[in-house]
């Protein structure tokens, strides 16, 4: 498995630390790469996991509605000459994919079973104990400060029940049976508060 240099890292830790962020911060990261590790015997190729885990939400505006494609492309610079292209590639094709958690249609075998593992992690803050995840929607609520109540009470209202009305949460086995029951709560619990 290929890692960043330190270069690269202290790099992304300066944009995880911008003042706009207070859940798309270098703990979301650390918190993803424990997942890493105990999913990293079902990952075939860890290097390209690994890449797109740590430039995932690199940038990060929440004003912006193209942060992911904008993080797959400073994947594709910063990354260049340091894995191989198609590693490279794969790992941007998966950012760009979290913008809507879709598996991505253009990616099969291995790399699109490496892709639901990477965006299953993405999402597992929403089986989170009650209170990190209470925490987690305090942070999304403070990037989007700028934000009407009124308005974002019914665009994130919204959004949970889109998550809400899929029919599987999570696209693997095992984190489905880990995530989906108390994912499924916690945005239950969400909405309602929301609309009280």
């Amino acid at each position: 498995m290929l890692k960043p240099d330190k270069v690269l890292i202290e790099r992304l830790k300066a944009r995880y630390e911008e003042a706009q962020r207070a859940y798309h911060t270098w703990d979301h990261i650390e918190g993803l790469l424990g997942h890493f590790e105990t999913l990293s015997d079902h990952i075939a190729d860890k290097t390209r996991i690994l890449w797109a885990l740590y430039w995932h939400d690199a940038v990060y505006d929440p004003m912006r509605s193209d942060n992911e494609t904008a993080s797959a492309d400073l994947l594709r610079a910063e990354g260049k000459g340091h894995i191989p292209d198609t590693t490279l590639e794969e790992a941007a094709i998966i950012i760009e994919a979290t913008a809507k958690h879709h598996l991505p249609g253009t990616l099969s075998g291995e790399a699109l079973s490496d892709a639901s593992y990477f965006l299953d992690m993405d999402l597992s803050i929403l089986a989170a104990r009650e209170d990190i995840f209470d925490a987690y929607e305090d942070n999304i609520r403070f990037e989007y400060s700028f934000v009407s109540a009124d308005t974002y009470t019914s665009a994130r209202a919204n959004i949970l029940k889109g998550f809400l009305a899929r029919e599987q949460l999570y696209f693997t086995d095992i984190c489905r049976a880990r995530w989906e029951d108390k994912a499924r709560a916690n945005i239950q619990r969400s909405i309602a508060k929301l609309e009280a």
